[in-house]
């Protein structure tokens, strides 16, 4: 129950009251003229009642931290922009967060809807041009949920609803939209919380269909699971590392997002899709949206596939087409946790003795990248150099950047890669989202250039000085759009652009110094030339953000490849 002085007297106040009792600790905000209302009630309501506010001066910036931020505690937070121009910078942020099953709570305001007579109404010019038919369409095609609110009550009730939508699995982002009136409205006398929402409880597998896999399991004498992402509690890497130990089954992690194994894991066969896959019979795809691509990798016609998880066919893609022989709708830690119900059956030690002396082999011949001459350091060089400054806790957020073959992971949830969306510019914010759960972490953001610049990095710089988030930040400078350039020349190998000097659309040059728009946000910066000379530069980058607490940026001369 509320006192007096946390009772929430406006519908802008029972939005933020609801925020907290929902669980969400932070409110990244962009502001705009719709936020009155909000400012007034963070003011006037005691601080323990209402989210942190967090000023943000882009919303891509926001979306991203809220999405950092849930990767590392797995607990959902909120960002509020401004009317449709916000929505629509927001908008990639909140695509990638529904491509990941990330959930994110976004507001926004929206245009007053009264000219006169009613408080909150419209004041500005603005508040007329910014007017659309249907804002909420900006966002409506990737959101679980989406409402506008219409009386100051509601904004308890149904921000409550909204939360536990949008931590039930599959989870999600969810969208309110926030007109003045409401939110300036007195809440009517007798007004009333709700208690707080319950999520919908995971789905629990069906026990014959775990039966028919433990079948197909026993019959088999090449099994492979896929699993490109895990959970922010390391649940799912515990139990699948321990299937495959009971099973004797092989693990990649093809087109990772999150990483779930260990490096040194003995049934950890890579990350490679047509590689796992070469000699399977069996294929498990653990909730992951692409375990590989049709065209160039798919399994033989007669391997078995299976696909588990809380949505296994993925009904959000449009475009789809696995072969599934046996679809599991289940949450993944409840479907292994079954499995293992089950006893190894006779092939299961040999089978994992064969896993364990592939994967040794495989990884006793993997040539160990070097720091290289004068020129350009690679990227594997890159990627072993940043691993070994990374202790237990630390963990690294990653866009076009880090190859994971070449890192020692210590664990899982250390490494998260853009996800399958494309929305660039996420892994500097994400990073930031992640230092501000735990202050005392190190967190690295590892990009390329292009990416570098898709994150508003002025904004992300003042925002690590302006809350004292000192992470790492680290660009893979090869002064092009190498993705771009990969795909002319394996479209078009023989074409026109290939034969010119400089592809077009590929180049970023002249590039910005980078280290001086770091160096604007006092943060420490320095270029690096030579791959010798970046583990020193790494061992300086550490101590600073130690001692000092400062933010660092390390710009790299990384080679472009045709192979990442």
């Amino acid at each position: 129950m509320f006192n007096d002085q946390a009772r929430p007297k406006t519908g802008g106040e029972a939005l933020l009251t609801a925020l907290k009792d929902c669980g969400i600790d932070y409110l990244f905000a962009n502001a705009g003229t719709d936020f009155p209302p909000i400012i007034e009630g963070l003011a006037r309501l005691p601080e323990e009642v209402v989210p942190t506010p967090i000023l943000v001066p882009h919303e891509t910036a926001g979306m991203a931290m809220a999405h950092g931020h849930w990767l590392v505690t797995g607990r959902p937070q909120a960002v509020m922009v401004h009317v449709n121009v916000g929505l629509a910078n927001a908008v990639m942020g909140v695509i990638n967060a529904a491509s990941d099953n990330v959930p994110v709570f976004v507001l926004s305001g929206r245009t007053p809807l009264t000219e006169a007579g009613r408080k909150g109404g419209r004041m500005t010019p603005i508040q007329y041009g910014q007017e659309m038919y249907d804002q909420t369409s900006l966002v409506r095609d990737v959101v679980k949920f989406e409402y506008e609110l219409r009386y100051p009550e509601q904004a308890d009730s149904v921000t409550k609803r909204a939360a536990a939508l949008m931590t039930s699995a599959p989870e999600g982002p969810v969208y309110m939209s926030l007109p003045k009136e409401p939110l300036t409205e007195a809440v009517p006398d007798g007004f009333s919380p709700v208690p707080p929402p319950v999520s919908a409880s995971p789905a629990a597998p069906d026990a014959s269909e775990i039966a028919i896999l433990a079948e197909w399991i026993a019959a088999s004498d090449r099994p492979v699971i896929l699993c490109q992402r895990g959970d922010p509690q390391g649940k799912v890497s515990e139990l699948l590392s321990r299937c495959a130990q009971v099973f004797g089954m092989a693990v990649a992690e093809p087109f990772s997002i999150r990483n779930v194994l260990a490096s040194d894991n003995p049934a950890l066969v890579g990350y490679n899709p047509k590689a796992a896959m070469a000699e399977a019979d069996l294929v498990v795809v653990l909730d992951s949206g692409v375990p590989w691509i049709e065209a160039v990798s798919a399994p033989s016609k007669e391997t078995r596939v299976v696909h588990i998880g809380p949505d296994p066919l993925f009904r959000r893609m449009p475009v789809r087409g696995y072969r599934t022989d046996l679809a599991i709708t289940s949450d993944p830690v409840a479907a292994l946790d079954a499995l293992l119900k089950f006893a190894p059956d006779a092939k299961a030690s040999a089978r994992r003795d064969k896993v364990y002396e592939t994967v040794a082999q495989a990884r006793a011949a993997q040539p160990k990248p070097d720091a290289g001459g004068d020129g350009p350091m690679s990227a594997e060089w890159m990627s072993a150099c940043i691993s070994e400054i990374m202790d237990d806790s630390a963990v690294a957020f990653t866009e076009l950047g880090l190859l994971m073959p070449h890192m020692t992971l210590k664990g899982p949830n250390r490494v998260f890669s853009n996800v399958h969306a494309g929305g660039l510019g996420w892994a500097m914010p994400a990073a930031l989202g992640a230092q501000l759960a735990d202050r005392d972490r190190l967190v690295i953001a590892c990009m390329g250039d292009g990416s570098y610049m898709f994150a508003n990095p002025v904004v992300c710089h003042q925002i690590a000085e302006a809350l004292d988030l000192p992470i790492l930040t680290i660009i893979k400078n090869n002064a092009m759009w190498n993705a771009v350039r990969r795909s002319v020349v394996k479209g078009y190998p023989d074409g026109a652009a290939v034969r010119q000097n400089r592809i077009p659309l590929t180049s970023l040059e002249p590039l910005p110094d980078f280290s001086q728009v770091a160096r604007a946000s006092r943060a420490h910066a320095e270029r690096i030339e030579r791959g010798a000379d970046l583990p020193a530069a790494l061992e300086r980058a550490v101590d600073i953000i130690r001692t000092e607490r400062r933010q660092v940026l390390l710009d790299l001369s990384v080679a472009a490849s045709d192979d990442h």
